[in-house]
């Protein structure tokens, strides 16, 4: 979900504008994926790299996640979505992690959509935190087994990976269960992309053969 810093910087607004435009566009989609049956839908909200901005941002940006957590999640979850934090929490303040949590006991019955936010994410170290706990383990040393020991074994890969702002990079998002994800690119920026967009997403991923390496 990139691009709030631009949007905001082209309407001569504060970045933290941006990023609460930006939570404000979650919902939407989510209810658009619900209304065309996706089961299970993974956004990125803060990366472990995202810690680099400055402390206002980062500051500003925990505000705005307990604000959706308040505001918009829990409705949600009466829609019947089903939210799981996927990645670091112990560098999230503690009031975050508080709610962090209710929200995920209060939804844990949801069936609609299963919405998973990475927060505090990064692939590298998801890939790494997951090497640690199977040499911990003393293996076994396979795909299965290693795939078990990544932050949510229960997430299913993705299927589809769409990439917003006009960004032509992967930025550090499921490395290891993307390997064989399709991808869109769009010059939308985050705040601006909603149900539209996202259903002519989904088109154009309904159009593709997927091989997964075969012919």
């Amino acid at each position: 979900m990139d691009g709030n810093g631009r949007w905001a910087s082209a309407r001569g607004l504060d970045v933290a504008e941006g990023h609460r435009a930006g939570s404000r566009a979650l919902r939407p989609v989510v209810e658009t994926a619900m209304d065309v049956g996706v089961a299970s839908l993974a956004v990125y909200a803060f990366s472990t790299e995202n810690w680099a901005r400055s402390e206002d941002e980062v500051s500003a940006l925990m505000e705005i996640f307990g604000d959706t957590i308040d505001r918009e999640l829990h409705d949600l979850a009466r829609e019947g979505v089903h939210t799981q934090f996927v990645g670091r929490r112990d560098r999230a303040p503690d009031w975050l992690r508080d709610k962090m949590e209710e929200l995920e006991r209060a939804t844990v019955a949801a069936r609609r959509l299963h919405l998973w936010i990475a927060f505090d994410y990064g692939g590298r170290a998801e890939i790494v935190e997951a090497a640690r706990r199977l040499a911990a383990d003393g293996g076994p040393f396979d795909e299965e087994s290693f795939a078990r020991r990544l932050y949510a074994p229960s997430m299913p890969d993705p299927d589809l990976v769409i990439r917003t702002s006009g960004e032509l990079r992967l930025s550090n998002f499921l490395l290891w269960q993307s390997a064989y994800s399709e991808y869109v690119f769009t010059d939308t920026l985050w705040p601006d992309f909603g149900p539209e967009e996202f259903r002519s997403a989904l088109e154009d991923y309904a159009q593709r053969r997927r091989r997964f390496g075969g012919r």
